[in-house]
């Protein structure tokens, strides 16, 4: 094997140095009082270092095709550890409050970027195999971030759920991974994408094959918590530490949102009449169930969690459309997204750091009166998700309806009636948060607390995003020139 093909895996090299350098900084730092603020500043400068590599980079092919970086890729990267970042700066104030997180922030850091890794080899892979890697390479270290404050109850039942259910579903995507195989005899998503156009002719082996379809999306609909692969969605968000909440919701979403679309368009292209489908059918179920059920929650990291998942169901009306303009939805979607939600995430996590770790919704009523600033940016991040103009996630759904709609059939239609008409329920319970906030009194609001500078940073940054996201057009434009290069 030539190892010199390593050397065209730039990102992934550097976020492994990335890795050993924190690594190390951990094992000498350890009994020093400058080790926190050390390897904060290391993970953070080289996330920084990373998303710019990435966005540097030129598409490269390694290993015969087994790792395919094309441009696309390569600006989805930058997305996923530009949210990583914001992850890591929001974390801060909870990583130095807890006797249990400042023993083990080393091991928080590396467990960070070892997600990151798996979900770069996921967005770059060419293979069955390799994307299976990186997808357990993704979850692994994840369950052992949702379980990190190890000694809440709240905490280890979500790890449990998200094991188990990771469990399952990874042994679900390889049996359906085998029946791929054992049809067209390779793993490759080009070749597969061949032989499927072959067998079709005759119509050979494509139960089998439509079987193997549809393991493997279960598999994959576990990472995307679709509906009804999401049950382990809310207990999980509720017991993670808030930060790695907001990770799990954004950036491991984002990740398998763009494989799978990458998978579909370049694997099973050919079987596109049936598996579209299954799409249309999985959509309304996740905007419509995930909507409902968030009506009812009273717990915010809960709610927060429907909430994920109905904006996994609008990520997917990208995927119907399977052309040049759905890849730039869906990119455009992902990125908004991070910082709309990123920015919800930041003002829970530093109301519950303020809040005796309580992360209830009647925690927020009179929030107005005594934090105004985290109020109104918390409304803003809300109607940007709601998709209310002009913010940022009104032009992201505006891009997704129009991906879907691209697609022309009478069914790409009422997927997408349907997704209106979710639009405005979701606009309903979003605005339950910011009733409370300057609507409801309480005789006992939170009181007055001053929120610390990375906390501020990581709001600046998602909000900066919310605002001007959609009003350069050049972003989408960006987008849209560099999704050629994965049709």
């Amino acid at each position: 094997m030539n190892y010199g093909q390593f050397l065209n895996m730039i990102p992934e090299a550097f976020l492994v140095l990335a890795l050993i350098v924190v690594f190390f900084a951990d094992f000498a730092l350890a009994k020093t009082k400058v080790k926190g603020c050390t390897l904060a500043c290391l993970t953070i400068g080289s996330l920084a270092v990373v998303t710019a590599v990435c966005l540097t980079a030129q598409p490269s092919v390694a290993f015969g095709g087994m790792y395919v970086a094309p441009k696309a890729a390569l600006v989805m990267k930058a997305i996923l550890t530009a949210g990583t970042l914001i992850v890591v700066l929001m974390a801060q104030p909870w990583v130095e409050s807890s006797a249990t997180t400042v023993k083990n922030e080393g091991e928080f850091y590396l467990l960070v970027l070892s997600t990151l890794l798996g979900m770069f080899i996921m967005t770059s892979s060419g293979n069955f195999l390799l994307f299976f890697l990186g997808l357990e390479t993704a979850s692994v270290p994840m369950a052992c971030l949702v379980a990190f404050d190890k000694f809440k109850k709240n905490s280890a039942e979500g790890a449990a759920k998200y094991i188990l259910t990771a469990t399952f579903s990874s042994g679900v995507m390889l049996y359906g991974l085998s029946f791929i195989y054992g049809s067209v005899g390779t793993l490759y998503f080009d070749d597969v994408a061949q032989r499927i156009s072959y067998f079709a002719q005759y119509k050979s082996q494509l139960p089998m094959l439509i079987a193997g379809l549809v393991f493997f999306f279960s598999g994959l609909g576990f990472k995307l918590s679709l509906v009804p692969f999401h049950f382990w969605t809310a207990d999980t968000y509720e017991g993670a530490p808030t930060p790695v909440t907001g990770y799990l919701s954004v950036v491991s979403k984002g990740a398998a949102a763009y494989a799978l679309m990458f998978i579909l368009m370049r694997a099973f292209a050919p079987l596109v009449e049936y598996w579209e489908y299954m799409l249309y059918i999985v959509i309304v179920l996740s905007i419509t169930v995930a909507n409902l059920f968030a009506i009812r929650q009273s717990e915010l990291k809960r709610f927060m969690a429907f909430s994920s998942i109905s904006q996994a169901g609008y990520i997917m009306l990208a995927v119907i459309g399977s052309s040049q303009m759905g890849m730039a939805a869906l990119m455009y979607y992902v990125m908004v997204y991070v910082v709309a939600n990123m920015a919800v995430f930041t003002v829970i996590s530093a109301v519950e750091q303020h809040n005796n770790g309580t992360t209830q919704m009647s925690s927020y009523d009179g929030l107005y009166q005594t934090n105004p600033k985290l109020a109104f940016l918390m409304t803003l991040a809300l109607f940007s998700l709601a998709g209310i103009p002009p913010f940022a996630g009104m032009f992201s759904k505006f891009f997704v309806f129009m991906a879907a709609a691209e697609q022309g059939s009478f069914w790409a239609y009422f997927v997408v009636f349907i997704a209106l008409i979710n639009t405005v329920v979701s606009l309903y319970y979003y605005l339950l948060i910011v009733k409370a906030m300057y609507i409801k009194q309480t005789d006992t609001p939170l009181p007055t607390f001053r929120t610390e500078r990375t906390t501020q940073i990581a709001l600046a940054v998602c909000t900066l995003g919310i605002a001007l996201f959609g009003i350069c057009s050049c972003l989408y434009d960006y987008l849209f020139n560099v999704s050629i290069s994965v049709m």
